[in-house]
């Protein structure tokens, strides 16, 4: 799989026909840390999203996720992936697109491969990629309140 990947945006010419506004290899391709790369799709603000306007809402600046609002991401992690414990304060949607990766919790872990889906919860996380070829994640983070567990609020770390 290429990284980055094409990115195909569309909305609405002057008379308000269906059009595409954006078709090009994405360009805003970050690192964090060594290994990680990761570049922002779109991102939204507010509830009900306004889909009016030219604006390339993949240049709007975010952390990791973004307050009041989504961010869609595509994520790579090469083997060796510099460690980064951490908690969101997002409710995350992610599918593996390719390779494989290890998800440490505070209790156990979990391989998922291309394909699998997983739904991330505010949990305190880390992603290790054991194997030789890279893993390219696709991941939807969607603003929520810090978690509660018992008693305690646990909220984004790292």
């Amino acid at each position: 799989m290429q990284f980055p990947l094409r990115r195909v945006v569309t909305g609405h010419d002057a008379e308000g026909r269906a059009v595409v506004k954006i078709d090009a290899i994405a360009e805003n391709v970050i690192s964090r840390r060594p290994g990680h790369s990761s570049f922002v799709v779109w991102t939204t603000q507010g509830h009900p999203v306004d889909n009016s306007g030219d604006e390339d809402a993949a240049q709007r600046e975010v952390g990791t996720a973004l307050k009041g609002g989504t961010v869609f991401r595509i994520m790579k992690l090469d083997p060796g992936v510099a460690p980064r414990p951490h908690r969101t304060d997002s409710i995350d949607y992610l599918v593996v697109l390719s390779g494989a990766v290890t998800m440490e919790l505070d209790v156990g872990k979990v391989e998922l491969r291309a394909g699998d889906v997983l739904v991330q919860r505010g949990t305190f996380h880390n992603w290790v990629v054991e194997g030789d070829e890279p893993c390219i994640m696709a991941v939807v983070l969607i603003d929520a309140a810090p978690v509660t567990a018992g008693s305690r609020t646990l909220s984004a770390a790292g």
